[in-house]
Parts: structure tokens; sequence; C-alpha cells
């Protein structure tokens, strides 16, 4: 365990969090802070003291600042604000207007803006004076009049040019967003441009901040992790560090739709009991069939979910897609069918029994492609989201018609 994990344990498991915070040195209170799930540090910035996140968040850039402030109420954010400095406190009250979700909310305000037509020499006082205020290098943007050419890389000041300088010679393109733009949407514009600099825009076309890659590189693993929590479940509130009471008040309700197909799934082989009676080979066998349906019910819907992300597919253009795969199970079916039925066979000594299994996983995998693709469309049609939502329609479908294929053709072939 390294000393920042051992520290977020520490924080997280505390009866008094802000007690733990404290015994860490000021620049690390800084890098732990930022680690921890957003549950913990509002549970943090909760148990400090006024004096104490003043001290905490005076020592952070604006943008910083204004993260941690965010997840305090409104009074304790005047009251913190009011110990800033005023240059530091403009700044921090403008980050403050916009939702931290937005492009705005990304935003740093480590940058100077110089006309093209201006010398190097004014480029290099402008940059020194940002320095001695802030401590930061800035990102150094070039305009024409109102208009917003793009960057120049700051090594241009430290080229031997030998006289005047013509900046337009070393402008580079800078993506631009508006200063609503959702924090997904600036992830994509930096996915088409890794290495460069966003400028953040307000209505009237002027600069309002930059955002870099490392500042979405939070944003990029949350909303990763939030992918995940939500295809199993798991709320994306949820840490590993939370206490019981937390887990079970962010699953139970899930725990329980489950519960509920799964006697849906009970139920159809309960109709089927004198024929398992007869015939306690087929209870071995069932689990096979159920698996097998669910997992391709499960990749079925994977491909559907992501294709709805990137806006490939709705439920007005789906009937394509529930067709492949619809064709896609049964060929898999098929494959997986023959390899089971010659394993039943062979081991039991029965080939209609082989029989009855390979045709049920050819129909199970037909209804895993049909229910894995359809589902997701309809939730989407219906403003839900399929990521969270969809797993247990389909499974409850995959294992309900399975084991009635699988029972109903067993009666009927074997009894």
């Amino acid at each position: 365990m390294n000393d920042l994990t051992g520290a977020q344990q520490s924080i997280a498991t505390s009866a008094n969090p802000s007690a733990e915070f404290d015994r860490l040195s000021p620049s690390r209170r800084r890098e732990v802070f930022f680690l921890l799930p957003e549950t913990m540090r509002r549970a943090l910035v909760e148990d400090l003291d006024d004096e104490r996140l003043g001290r905490f968040v005076n020592r952070l850039d604006p943008d910083e600042v204004a993260d941690v402030l965010g997840l305090a109420d409104e009074a304790r954010r005047e009251t913190v604000l009011r110990r800033l400095e005023e240059d530091r406190r403009r700044k921090v009250e403008f980050l403050l207007e916009f939702g931290p979700e937005s492009a705005a909310g990304l935003m740093r305000l480590n940058y100077v803006t110089v006309d093209v037509d201006r010398d190097l020499d004014v480029v290099a006082s402008r940059v020194q004076r940002h320095e001695e205020r802030t401590g930061e290098f800035p990102t150094i943007l070039l305009t024409e009049g109102e208009e917003l050419l793009g960057e120049l890389p700051g090594q241009v000041l430290a080229m031997d040019h030998g006289g005047t300088v013509d900046l337009r010679g070393h402008v580079l393109e800078l993506p631009v967003v508006a200063y609503d733009t959702p924090q997904e949407s600036v992830v994509d514009v930096f996915r088409e441009h890794p290495e460069s600099t966003v400028a953040v825009l307000n209505d009237d076309r002027t600069v309002m901040g930059v955002i870099h890659a490392e500042d979405l590189l939070r944003v990029v693993e949350e909303s990763a992790a939030g992918t995940l929590y939500e295809f199993t479940g798991v709320r994306k509130e949820e840490s590993i560090l939370d206490g019981p009471v937390s887990k079970i008040r962010y699953r139970y309700k899930w725990l329980i739709i489950n519960l509920g197909t799964a006697f849906l799934a009970a139920g159809m082989v309960g109709v089927f009991e004198d024929t398992i009676q007869a015939l306690t080979l087929l209870a071995v066998y069932m689990p096979v069939v159920a698996g097998m349906g669910g997992n391709a019910g499960t990749q079925s819907m994977a491909v559907t979910v992501r294709g709805i992300a990137l806006e490939q597919i709705s439920l007005a253009t789906g009937s394509r897609a529930v067709v492949n795969e619809v064709i896609a199970g049964a060929a898999n079916g098929l494959i997986t069918g023959v390899l089971v039925a010659i394993i039943a066979s062979v081991f039991n000594q029965s080939p209609l029994l082989g029989l009855v299994l390979g045709v049920s996983m050819v129909l199970n995998l037909v209804i895993a492609g049909f229910f894995g693709t359809l589902i997701p469309l309809l939730l989407d049609r219906i403003d839900k989201d399929p990521a969270t939502s969809a797993t247990i329609f389909i499974t409850t479908m995959t294992d309900v018609l399975g084991f009635f294929v699988f029972l109903g053709l067993a009666r009927a072939v074997l009894m």
C-alpha cells in the first residue's frame, strides 16, 4: 500500500476525517483531497471548520478552490471567500458561477492574451507579470481585434530571433468550445486534438479560460468508472471506502429487483417440475443453457449501448441491427450447440438429450441476440439509460424463455 492510498483509507474510515486530514503536510493535502471519491470530499469539507477550510483552499489554484467550495453550502462558501485576497476571490467567484460539469466548470484562468501585431517583448512582459502574480507560466493566446487566432508556443520566447518577430508565423491552431459545452463533449474535442489546449469562449466569442488535457484526467476516470458502475447496478457515488450502511443503501433496491426476476425464472422451472423429477439429468445442463444465453445477451447489449452512445442507432433505425444480432446468435448457437450436443451424447449415452441441448442452445442464443438488441433500444426510446437497466431485463428473458425452450423440448422429446 503506498502512502497516498494509506492516507485516503485513514480519512475514509475515521470518525473524524478532518483530524486525519490535518495530520498530512500542506502539499500532500492537496494531492490526497482530489484523489478521494466525491462523497468523501464532500464529507471532509463539511467536517473542516471555516478557518481550516480557508487555510486549505488558500494554497490551491482558483479552479481548484472553486471545485472545493462547490462542495460546501452557500453560507460557508461566502465565509471562506471573504478570507481570500481580492484577486483570487474574484477569480473563484467567477468560476463558481458555472456548472461543474460544463466547459466553464473545467477551465482555468491561467492565460494571457496578446494582439498578434505586438512585439515579442510585449509578450514576454505579459507572461512575466502573470508569473509574478500567480506563480504559473500561462497559455499565450494571440488575438486580432476581438478574434482569437490561436496559441503562441512558450518556447518562442526562448528563441534568439535577432530582431522583430512576426508572431503570425508561430500561431498554432487552437480548438475552442462554448462555456456551456458539456464535459463529455469537451472530452471528445480532446480526443480529436490530444496535444492541444482548448479555449473556452463566451457568447460573444471572447476568451473566458483555457482547459488543458490534465484537467480532464479526473473527468475521464470518473466517466469510465460511472459506466462500469451503471453496468453492474452500483451507484456511481459509491466508493470502495464507504461504510456498510452506505453500501446497503446504494444497492438494496437493485438486488430486490433482481430477486423478483429470479422468481420469474424459478416459476418457469416450477412449471416443468414433473419433467425434472422424471429426468433429473436435465438439472445438470440447465445452468449451461441459462449461462450461455445470459452471456450472449450481454454481448449484444454492450454493442447496442455503444451504438446508442455514439448516436449510430436508434429504435427507428434498429431493425437491421436486430436482424444481424439474431443471425449472429443463430450461428453462434449452432457452433456451441453442436459442441454441447456431442458432449451430452458421449458422456450421457443419449443422442436425444444431445439433440435437445443443441436445439435449445441455438434458440436461446437467438433469443439473446433479439432481446439484447431490442431492450436497450426500447429503453433509450423512453429516455431510460440502457446501460443502467437493460441487463436485468435481458437476463430475465434469456432465463425464462431459455428454460421454457429447454424443458419444453425435453418434455416433448424425452418423455
